[in-house]
């Protein structure tokens, strides 16, 4: 009986020795203390109470901002908008993604007639082989990858591509016939080419992704899986929309060169829509947090999005309460007569601001919150639909009460052809969301969690 006593003291003692907290409650302990990290090109929006809409006449009078008190969280958001460039990596991701696909199916049916195939089925050194499936390759398999491969990759179509052997896109150093046959699906046919110049057929720059729709899911409830909702769409700009959107001018050079020429690279893109925007704020996460998870002991970021129209106007105000623009009150020009915005000034002389469309992204100077162009240049999609009945949505607040079946979007701050009214930080416009503008851009904010490490 006594060594029985003995015993449970022993095990009661090692036991109150191996834990740490004493019994008490103190909750899970994180491997390391988390710092909000600011991504790069984004400045910190502080957040707070502000006075939303027009507090001065309403000169046009659309009388649809009326003045409400408004509370926003911090976040960060774009120094700029989304310049060409930016916007030209989300859709050479894509391409890359469409290329890399079809060659490494192609490696497949390839191997199937390899008569002197290497232990793997195929020679990996050699022509399309290079660009194979990563799993394909079964020796030396973790057992969390052998039942991957044996579960999925064997009977779907999510095997990882191989992003490690550069893509060949100079047509005399194609390694071999098969890579040639691939390249060749993927571009514009001879008869379509102007001057006998194929380029990459852009009917091909398809995204998919998913998001999960919590207005619906908190309403309704049931399934999760019911609100899940997959999308596909082209992502490539509409360069016509330099032509279509004025008729009357002369614009065949922009449509040209806008996008595709990297003396624009700087540029805001246009010809976006604000379905395209959303999925490169997709992308945008996608990319970021795929990068983390080759990282030891990190937290994924929330994810980048479009901003509510309440925190588009609190950080175009940059901290002036009352404000008519992010510079404050008064006129579009300084007081040495210099343009403060890029837009269409007195009747139509557009290129007295200094340019006839759209300025570098970094133009004139930053409001206080250290934003650019937050008047003029471009107009800016937002995340927050348009009802005139109701002015305000319920979702300026809160972007996942979004109704995405809304197709009039908000756009915010006037661009290069609007007129000074559009430039005040209260104005409000819309457009449909499935429609592309040469005068319509974006930028993106993310949540701010947490203490930003000194």
């Amino acid at each position: 009986m006594k060594k029985a006593a003995v015993f449970a003291l022993l095990i009661t003692f090692f036991y109150s020795c191996g834990s740490k907290d004493r019994g008490e409650l103190v909750g899970v302990k994180a491997k390391k203390k988390w710092f909000s990290e600011k991504p790069f090109g984004m400045a910190l929006i502080p957040g707070g109470s502000f006075t939303m809409g027009k507090q001065d006449q309403d000169m046009i009078g659309t009388l649809n901002a009326p003045t409400k008190t408004v509370t926003v969280r911090p976040y960060y958001m774009d120094e700029t908008e989304i310049t060409n460039n930016e916007y030209k990596e989300f859709v050479y991701w894509v391409r890359d993604s469409i290329v890399r696909t079809r060659l490494a199916y192609q490696a497949e049916f390839a191997a199937l007639g390899n008569t002197n195939p290497d232990p793997n089925g195929r020679n990996r050194a050699a022509g399309i082989q290079q660009y194979a499936f990563k799993t394909a390759d079964t020796t030396n398999l973790s057992p969390y990858q052998k039942y991957m491969f044996e579960n999925y990759y064997q009977f779907d179509t999510i095997q990882p591509l191989n992003w490690e052997t550069e893509l060949v896109w100079k047509k005399d150093e194609y390694p071999d016939a098969d890579y040639v046959e691939v390249m060749d699906s993927l571009y514009i046919k001879k008869e379509d080419a102007v001057d006998g110049v194929r380029t990459f057929n852009t009917k091909f720059l398809n995204y998919k992704y998913s998001w999960f729709d919590r207005d619906n899911a908190a309403r309704k409830g049931g399934d999760r899986k019911k609100f899940v909702q997959t999308e596909v769409l082209n992502i490539y700009p509409d360069t016509t929309v330099w032509v279509k959107d004025f008729n009357y001018s002369y614009n065949d050079p922009m449509h040209q060169d806008y996008f595709y020429h990297q003396s624009y690279g700087e540029y805001p893109v246009v010809g976006v829509t604000w379905n395209q925007a959303n999925a490169f704020c997709n992308w945008r996460t996608k990319k970021k947090n795929s990068f983390l998870r080759t990282q030891k002991n990190v937290t994924l970021v929330p994810d980048f999005r479009l901003p509510t129209e309440a925190e588009w106007e609190y950080a175009a105000r940059g901290g002036l309460e009352f404000a008519t623009y992010p510079w404050g009150t008064g006129s579009t020009t300084s007081d040495r007569g210099c343009f403060l915005a890029n837009f269409k000034p007195v009747r139509g002389n557009y290129a007295v601001d200094g340019a006839l469309y759209t300025m570098e992204a970094k133009s004139f100077n930053a409001n206080d919150y250290g934003l650019y162009n937050m008047a003029g240049n471009v107009s800016e999609w937002t995340n927050t639909a348009y009802n005139l009945s109701s002015y305000y949505m319920a979702s300026t607040m809160n972007p996942n009460v979004e109704d995405r079946k809304n197709r009039r979007k908000i756009i915010r701050g006037g661009s290069w052809k609007d007129v000074a009214y559009y430039l005040e930080v209260a104005s409000r416009d819309f457009e449909y969301a499935d429609t592309a503008r040469s005068y319509i851009g974006f930028r993106t904010v993310q949540n701010y969690l947490g203490t930003e490490k000194k």
